[in-house]
């Protein structure tokens, strides 16, 4: 079945998700070039959704592009740097996100359409089973795995770093499963990893 037509209302709100990703002022070196961090994690992240959803709808599409969106202006030093504040962070975060996010589907979708995306945001569900949120929670520790994992490994000691991705896994379809085995690493990485799966 080949992917539906993008529709002109998607292309407009998925262009004023990224005028945001492009305002953070962090930065990554991609190929010799200087981008936004924003916009290269929302890139992986809609690259990782081809993969493991080519038919996706647009609902998903915009909310898996906009995980993170405007995530720069709450930096994790805003709050206490205990595994309280942590989760604080990560619960406002994903909310404050979804409220922004609703504000543009405003202009395109219906309140429906809104409302699910503001839901998939925020990962309504995904302990129920919910397809879309499993999809879009798939894609997310694919590209933790794909591209912050190796340098995530070089902060933390083993016991942390294992009991991280045993948790990830625990996240995981089946189909992320073997998506993630197919993922590139060091081999460093890779023995964490299998440390983990086997413990």
């Amino acid at each position: 079945m080949a992917p539906s037509a993008i529709s002109d209302r998607f292309e407009k709100a998925r262009a004023e998700i990224y005028q945001g990703h492009d305002e953070d002022p962090n930065k990554v070196t991609i190929d010799g070039k200087e981008v936004p961090y924003e916009r290269h994690y929302a890139e992986k992240m809609e690259s990782y959704l081809s993969r493991r959803e080519p038919d996706a709808s647009e609902v998903l599409k915009l909310a898996v592009c906009a995980q993170h969106f405007r995530r720069f202006e709450v930096p994790r030093s805003s709050y206490p740097m205990t595994k309280v504040g942590y989760h604080s962070w990560r619960s406002n975060l994903k909310k404050r996100q979804a409220e922004l996010v609703g504000q543009i589907m405003d202009q395109y979708y219906s309140a429906e359409d809104k409302q699910r995306c503001m839901a998939l945001i925020e990962k309504e569900g995904l302990k129920q089973g919910e397809e879309e949120v499993q999809v879009l929670e798939d894609v997310a520790c694919l590209v933790f795995l794909d591209d912050q994992f190796d340098e995530f490994q070089k902060k933390h000691d083993e016991a942390k770093i294992v009991n991280i991705l045993k948790k990830t896994w625990v996240k995981m379809s089946l189909r992320g499963h073997g998506m993630a085995l197919q993922i590139p690493m060091t081999d460093e990485c890779k023995a964490l990893v299998g440390k983990a799966l086997n413990d």
